[in-house]
Protein backbone atom coordinates (compact mmCIF):
# COMPACT_ATOMS: atom_id res chain seq x y z
CA UNK A 1 0.00 0.00 0.00
CA UNK A 2 1.29 3.46 -0.93
CA UNK A 3 2.47 5.50 2.01
CA UNK A 4 3.65 8.78 0.51
CA UNK A 5 1.75 11.24 -1.66
CA UNK A 6 4.22 10.59 -4.47
CA UNK A 7 3.65 6.82 -4.24
CA UNK A 8 -0.12 7.36 -4.29
CA UNK A 9 0.22 9.53 -7.40
CA UNK A 10 2.29 6.88 -9.14
CA UNK A 11 -0.20 4.13 -8.19
CA UNK A 12 -3.03 6.25 -9.62
CA UNK A 13 -1.05 6.54 -12.85
CA UNK A 14 -0.67 10.31 -12.69
CA UNK A 15 2.01 11.77 -14.89
CA UNK A 16 4.50 13.20 -12.43
CA UNK A 17 6.40 16.19 -13.75
CA UNK A 18 9.24 17.58 -11.69
CA UNK A 19 6.98 20.42 -10.53
CA UNK A 20 4.31 17.96 -9.38
CA UNK A 21 7.00 16.00 -7.54
CA UNK A 22 8.06 19.15 -5.69
CA UNK A 23 4.45 19.94 -4.77
CA UNK A 24 3.89 16.35 -3.60
CA UNK A 25 7.06 16.54 -1.51
CA UNK A 26 6.05 19.79 0.14
CA UNK A 27 2.57 18.42 0.87
CA UNK A 28 4.13 15.31 2.37
CA UNK A 29 6.01 17.45 4.86
CA UNK A 30 3.03 19.50 6.03
CA UNK A 31 1.69 19.00 9.51
CA UNK A 32 -1.07 21.58 9.11
CA UNK A 33 -3.90 22.22 6.65
CA UNK A 34 -2.54 24.68 4.08
CA UNK A 35 -4.63 26.48 1.52
CA UNK A 36 -3.27 26.84 -2.02
CA UNK A 37 -1.68 30.22 -1.32
CA UNK A 38 0.18 28.88 1.72
CA UNK A 39 1.23 25.83 -0.26
CA UNK A 40 2.46 28.06 -3.10
CA UNK A 41 4.63 30.04 -0.66
CA UNK A 42 6.24 26.82 0.56
CA UNK A 43 6.62 25.34 -2.92
CA UNK A 44 8.15 28.50 -4.40
CA UNK A 45 10.76 28.46 -1.63
CA UNK A 46 11.88 25.08 -3.01
CA UNK A 47 11.43 25.91 -6.69
CA UNK A 48 10.78 29.57 -7.58
CA UNK A 49 9.89 28.54 -11.13
CA UNK A 50 6.59 26.94 -10.09
CA UNK A 51 3.62 29.24 -10.68
CA UNK A 52 0.60 29.56 -8.44
CA UNK A 53 -1.52 28.32 -11.38
CA UNK A 54 0.51 25.10 -11.42
CA UNK A 55 -0.08 24.67 -7.69
CA UNK A 56 -3.84 25.22 -8.15
CA UNK A 57 -4.01 22.71 -11.01
CA UNK A 58 -1.93 20.12 -9.16
CA UNK A 59 -3.96 20.40 -5.96
CA UNK A 60 -7.17 19.98 -7.99
CA UNK A 61 -5.69 16.95 -9.77
CA UNK A 62 -4.60 15.38 -6.46
CA UNK A 63 -8.01 16.06 -4.94
CA UNK A 64 -9.87 14.54 -7.91
CA UNK A 65 -7.59 11.48 -7.70
CA UNK A 66 -8.46 11.02 -4.01
CA UNK A 67 -4.93 11.82 -2.84
CA UNK A 68 -5.87 15.02 -1.01
CA UNK A 69 -8.95 15.88 1.03
CA UNK A 70 -10.41 19.35 0.75
CA UNK A 71 -11.65 20.93 3.99
CA UNK A 72 -13.69 24.10 4.26
CA UNK A 73 -13.72 25.47 7.78
CA UNK A 74 -15.96 28.48 7.22
CA UNK A 75 -13.23 31.05 6.63
CA UNK A 76 -13.60 31.12 2.85
CA UNK A 77 -10.37 29.18 2.25
CA UNK A 78 -10.20 25.60 1.05
CA UNK A 79 -7.55 23.76 3.03
CA UNK A 80 -5.99 20.42 2.20
CA UNK A 81 -4.63 17.35 3.93
CA UNK A 82 -3.52 13.95 2.65
CA UNK A 83 -6.32 11.43 2.14
CA UNK A 84 -6.29 8.06 3.86
CA UNK A 85 -4.95 9.24 7.19
CA UNK A 86 -6.20 7.82 10.46
CA UNK A 87 -9.63 9.16 11.39
CA UNK A 88 -9.56 12.41 13.32
CA UNK A 89 -11.77 15.39 14.02
CA UNK A 90 -10.96 19.09 13.89
CA UNK A 91 -11.13 22.01 16.32
CA UNK A 92 -10.82 25.34 14.52
CA UNK A 93 -9.60 28.38 16.47
CA UNK A 94 -11.79 31.24 15.25
CA UNK A 95 -9.23 33.84 16.32
CA UNK A 96 -6.09 32.44 14.72
CA UNK A 97 -7.49 30.04 12.12
CA UNK A 98 -5.37 27.24 13.59
CA UNK A 99 -6.77 23.77 12.94
CA UNK A 100 -6.19 21.27 15.73
CA UNK A 101 -6.64 17.57 15.01
CA UNK A 102 -7.92 15.32 17.77
CA UNK A 103 -9.44 11.92 18.47
CA UNK A 104 -11.73 11.31 21.41
CA UNK A 105 -13.03 7.79 22.00
CA UNK A 106 -16.01 9.03 24.04
CA UNK A 107 -17.18 11.21 21.14
CA UNK A 108 -16.66 8.34 18.69
CA UNK A 109 -18.74 5.98 20.84
CA UNK A 110 -21.45 8.59 21.36
CA UNK A 111 -21.81 9.15 17.61
CA UNK A 112 -22.28 5.41 17.03
CA UNK A 113 -24.80 5.26 19.86
CA UNK A 114 -26.79 8.20 18.47
CA UNK A 115 -26.89 6.68 14.98
CA UNK A 116 -28.06 3.33 16.40
CA UNK A 117 -30.69 5.05 18.54
CA UNK A 118 -32.05 6.68 15.38
CA UNK A 119 -32.02 3.34 13.55
CA UNK A 120 -28.83 3.77 11.55
CA UNK A 121 -25.50 2.06 11.17
CA UNK A 122 -22.85 4.76 11.16
CA UNK A 123 -20.58 4.49 8.11
CA UNK A 124 -18.65 7.72 8.28
CA UNK A 125 -18.73 11.12 9.89
CA UNK A 126 -16.94 14.43 10.10
CA UNK A 127 -16.82 16.55 13.22
CA UNK A 128 -15.66 20.14 13.26
CA UNK A 129 -15.68 22.21 16.42
CA UNK A 130 -15.24 25.99 16.28
CA UNK A 131 -14.08 28.00 19.26
CA UNK A 132 -11.88 30.63 20.84
CA UNK A 133 -9.30 30.09 23.57
CA UNK A 134 -10.48 30.78 27.08
CA UNK A 135 -8.72 33.64 28.79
Amino acid sequence: MAKTILQKCELKGLRMTEQRRVIAGVLEGTMDHPDVEELYTRVSAVDPGISIATVYRTVKLFEEAGILVKNEFGDGRARYEPAGREHHDHLIDLTTGEVIEFVDEEIEALQVKIAEKLGYELRDHRLELYGVKKR
